[in-house]
């Protein structure tokens, strides 16, 4: 029996604390976790304040499972305001109910109340995460989640001798939320952060963080299976081991070719399952991060922060006033081909256990617009221009009402079916100089509805509108996608096509349209539900990079969106004349909204 099967039966035999029969997906056993979310008080850069956090523990705890298990999550919000969480790389099949996004499939977790979801671990093997999915909660409110092969089943390599996890995580100052809130209010610019964290810590190099700096130990000889998350906030990041070279074998829950490389690029919302092998001289390594900003250079308000941990084969004497390798192979801070170099090496592994099924005939195109635009704004707006962003030239507004629950209680008023498969105006996207009509946008709660088990294509094109073009990780919920295409500068449907990489594209579920360039992707529309579909930097997520997909049910009940369970959040729907009430009891009454 492999490594990884030997590593599942110890791992299992603490996390089960009972087994309740499945209602959703069969075989697999049934975990479950209690996750209290509560103000923890926090001490980075020479600061003390509270954040929220969840069981106390900054990055918070790690659900190991098998694929085909499925995770009961119990969250008891004791804290200071309403939160909801989100299984990121989770298909969660026919069940939007528990992916968790605010007002797309739910409303808020209020303080001294719970909600359990139900997360299924169907398709994902490797490394996923989770993270709060309202406001910037999930500065503070995220971990990893760890998905072993099934059971009779290895990994696609040879059996690591053990395991590490890194989360790559972001600090702001002061109370980040009430900041977002004045911001948006005010339409000013967003806040950023001070610092990143790899678990937790910034690191040797940033003020009051030496004592604390996060240290792994490790034998020399052994090679070892490192997954990292990037809980970034708002910025992609390059990460490097000083002297070690990385073999990247996964990416977002599947294996990918391996990558032979010295340092990868991670987006916000991606993961990487990476071997290391630990054959350098015995002594100490920074592992080290910075911000890759693909803004343009004049653009410098970004975090420069150099985070590091420490990497110290055993037997190794370590005193604070030793100083460890900085890797130099850690590229700087705008160095774009570097990022793109590593981007286009990502290749889907495609063997007889993981084959790549790349669909060939579609049945519904779309072209979508990522851009930054602008807005009027009222008499709380200095400039008189609010800054937004927007799919296809529509800013998504959320309404005080779920998506799911209007969809499935057939409530009215709530969004429209309407979001367009190609732009009205066609231009060059990636110019300099924009007429007034393309620069303005207006906001919208537009979705698009697709017939269960269509095949779509979409390309997303990237715009320069208001000098600002960089690379935009896409993220979609409930799926994965293959990336079967990208390039730089305008997107033409005649020749681009061509270089489709249709034998071994990569399947993810988080990707980066690049920098003035355009992204093309597949996927079968076979989970039918309300799934969300936004930009994975959080800045441009609150100011409307984001919409729907709704994918209708089949003609079986297997292929169709499971009822809703016996208890969701409530949310506020006062001003479509309704209380606060659960709209579970408003069967029948959806004529009356």
């Amino acid at each position: 029996m492999g490594g990884a099967l030997l590593l599942a039966k110890v791992v299992f035999t603490s996390l089960i604390v009972g087994v309740l029969p499945l209602t959703a997906q069969g075989e697999g056993r049934v975990h479950h976790y209690d996750f209290i979310l509560e103000e923890t008080n926090l001490t980075r850069l020479c600061e003390s304040k509270m954040v929220m956090t969840v069981n106390n523990n900054f990055p918070g705890p790690v659900i190991r499972a098998q694929r085909g298990d499925t995770v009961f999550v119990n969250v008891h919000n004791q804290g200071d305001y309403g939160v909801t969480l989100h299984w990121h790389g989770v298909k969660q099949p026919r069940n939007p109910w528990s992916d968790g996004p605010v007002y797309i499939t739910q409303c808020l977790i209020e303080p001294s109340t719970n909600f359990t979801y139900e997360v299924n671990f169907t398709e994902e093997e490797g490394t996923v995460w989770w993270h709060a999915h309202s406001d910037w909660t999930r500065a503070t409110v995220h971990g990893a989640i760890v998905v072993l092969p099934k059971e009779g089943s290895n990994y696609p390599f040879p059996d690591p001798d053990g395991e590490e996890i890194i989360v790559i995580a972001s600090w702001y100052q002061g109370n980040l939320n009430a900041e977002l809130a004045e911001d948006l209010a005010l339409a000013e610019d967003l806040p950023h952060s001070v610092s990143f964290l790899i678990n937790g810590e910034p690191g040797d190099l940033v003020p009051c963080s030496k004592n604390t700096t996060y240290r792994w130990v490790v034998e020399f000889g052994k090679t070892y299976l490192l997954r990292i998350v990037n809980a970034i906030v708002d910025a992609e990041a390059f990460f490097a081991i000083a002297g070690h070279n990385l073999t990247v074998v996964g990416m977002d829950g599947s294996y990918i070719k391996p990558i032979h490389t010295s340092y990868i690029v991670i987006s916000p919302g991606q993961t990487m399952d990476i071997l290391l092998t630990t054959n350098q001289t015995r002594g100490l390594y920074y592992m080290a991060t910075r911000e890759y900003s693909s803004e343009d250079a004049a653009v410098t308000g970004f975090d420069h922060t150099n985070c590091t941990a420490i990497l110290q084969y055993d037997g190794v004497h370590h005193s604070f006033l030793s100083t460890p390798l900085f890797p130099d192979n850690l590229p700087m801070y705008l160095d774009y081909r570097a990022a793109m170099n590593f981007t286009n090496s990502i290749r889907g592994l495609d063997t007889p256990d993981h084959p790549i099924t790349v669909p060939r005939d579609v049945s519904t195109k779309m072209f979508i617009t990522v851009s930054m635009n602008e807005i009027l704004c009222n008499d709380t707006c200095s400039s008189g221009h609010e800054i937004v962003t927007s799919l296809t030239n529509i800013s998504w507004l959320d309404r005080p009402l779920d998506i799911l629950e209007a969809y499935y209680w057939n409530i009215t008023g709530i969004f429209s079916e309407n979001f367009p498969d190609f732009p009205t105006t066609f231009y060059n996207f990636t110019g300099d100089f924009f007429p007034e009509n393309i620069r303005q946008t207006f906001k919208g709660t537009k979705v698009k509805v697709l017939d269960y088990n269509e095949t779509v294509e979409i390309v997303f094109q990237g715009t320069n509108v208001l000098s600002g073009s960089v690379n935009h990780p896409m993220h979609m919920h409930g799926y994965s996608f293959y990336v079967i295409g990208s390039g730089y500068g305008n997107f033409d449907n005649e020749t681009d096509p061509l270089s489709y990489n249709l034998d071994d594209p990569p399947k993810v579920n988080t990707f980066p349209v690049p920098k003035n360039g355009w992204l093309a992707i597949r996927f079968v529309a076979k989970n039918p539900g309300v799934w969300l579909w936004h930009c994975h930097l959080d800045r441009h997520l609150s100011w409307g990079m984001d919409t729907v997909f709704i994918v209708k049910d089949g003609d079986t009940e297997e292929t169709s969106m499971r009822p809703p369970p016996s208890y969701m959040p409530p949310c506020n729907v006062s001003e479509w004349g309704i209380p606060p009430n659960n709209l579970g009891g408003l069967v029948g009454k959806a004529g009356d909204i």
